[in-house]
């Protein structure tokens, strides 16, 4: 003991025994701030990430809250109830009508449209015609330069085409009027069926309770329980099907070349149609039942347009590229596409 007293004693050792505990505590005071550094940098991420999932969590809290979504919400309950049905084809039920109100009314219109456009392009040649006459007088008559004439008469072509557009009120923006009650119905309907599926907004209310429940019993086959995803796939690969049957239909009964912009689009649309089944995988059942009947009820009803007689009883007027036996054609494309029959040299130009 006296040996080590006398040892801590020597300055050099003393020393020495500092500078060993500063490192150490620097050593250690370093570690602290590193790590409370980290800590912040943690703590600031995950504040940025709340911030940003708190806006879609208030983005589809007030979706959900909305009023066409309560009102949607109640409709879907009322039919339940009034039906008697259970709610797998309540919703099934409920989608036929809510389309049949909405949507086939703004797509027969939609095609009425078309068909008004395609009458009004075959007044257009001899307009033309006629106008370029008109151009070639007035140049020489008030001795136009030939980009004045060329400005006069496209502006006259421009003006005439607009007339024509008046005079049978077909806007080409008509033509996509069905989206604007497409889109806006499967986006509250869903949303009210997600909201019936997890008793919201409010879930202590007795209604939103026996509606949860009645839909944990009110599924069908390998679907009881319409508020847990679909395990075995088959409706989430139903709809993806679906949908790209309707977009391919869309595309084998087009009676002119597709434009680049159009095969732009169905490329697109057939994406979409793909990214749906994984989508659909991870919501209720309810939800996949709803979508396949939409889309169902969407691959009918182009289907039901191409007959000329239902085109005729509807109002839809008659254009000289209308096909007399459409299905046939369809049905002779569908075997082409499938490689069943082989191609004609003008398919194969016309698909190239």
């Amino acid at each position: 003991m006296l040996q080590l007293i006398a040892t801590c004693r020597r300055p050099q050792l003393v020393a020495a025994w500092r500078n060993g505990y500063l490192r150490a505590s620097t050593n250690i005071n370093w570690r602290q701030e590193r790590r409370q550094a980290s800590t912040e940098v943690a703590a600031t991420t995950a504040a940025a990430e709340l911030s940003n999932a708190s806006g879609m969590v208030g983005f589809w809290q007030t979706l959900s809250n909305s009023t066409p979504v309560a009102y949607m919400q109640d409709a879907l309950t009322q039919i339940h109830d009034y039906s008697g049905l259970p709610w797998w084809a309540s919703i099934v039920l409920s989608t036929f009508l809510f389309r049949s109100i909405i949507t086939l009314p703004l797509t027969i219109y939609q095609h009425k449209i078309t068909a008004r456009i395609e009458m009004i392009a075959l007044e257009m040649p001899a307009l033309v015609e006629e106008l370029k006459r008109e151009a070639a007088i007035a140049k020489q008559k008030f001795k136009w330069s030939d980009k004045q004439t060329t400005i006069v008469y496209k502006r006259s072509i421009k003006k005439q085409w607009q007339n024509l557009i008046v005079r049978d009120n077909c806007h080409p923006m008509k033509t996509v009027i069905v989206l604007w009650g497409q889109i806006p119905l499967w986006i509250f309907q869903s949303v009210a069926l997600r909201n019936l599926v997890y008793l919201l907004p409010d879930p202590m209310a007795l209604q939103a309770q026996i509606t949860a429940t009645e839909m944990t019993i009110g599924g069908f086959g390998w679907i009881p329980n319409l508020t847990v995803v679909d395990s075995s796939y088959i409706l989430p690969v139903t709809l993806g099907l679906i949908n790209l049957a309707i977009i391919e239909v869309q595309s084998m009964t087009r009676t002119r070349p597709p434009t680049r912009l159009q095969n732009i689009a169905n490329n697109v649309f057939r994406g979409l149609s793909v990214v749906m089944v994984p989508v659909a995988c991870t919501v209720p059942s309810a939800l996949c039942v709803y979508w396949v009947a939409s889309s169902s009820f969407g691959l009918a009803q182009n289907l039901l347009l191409l007959s000329p007689d239902v085109r005729r009883a509807v109002g839809i007027p008659k254009t000289p590229t209308e096909v007399e036996h459409p299905y046939e054609q369809l049905w002779i494309k569908i075997q082409k596409r499938a490689r069943i029959l082989d191609e004609t040299p003008a398919d194969k130009t016309a698909t190239k």
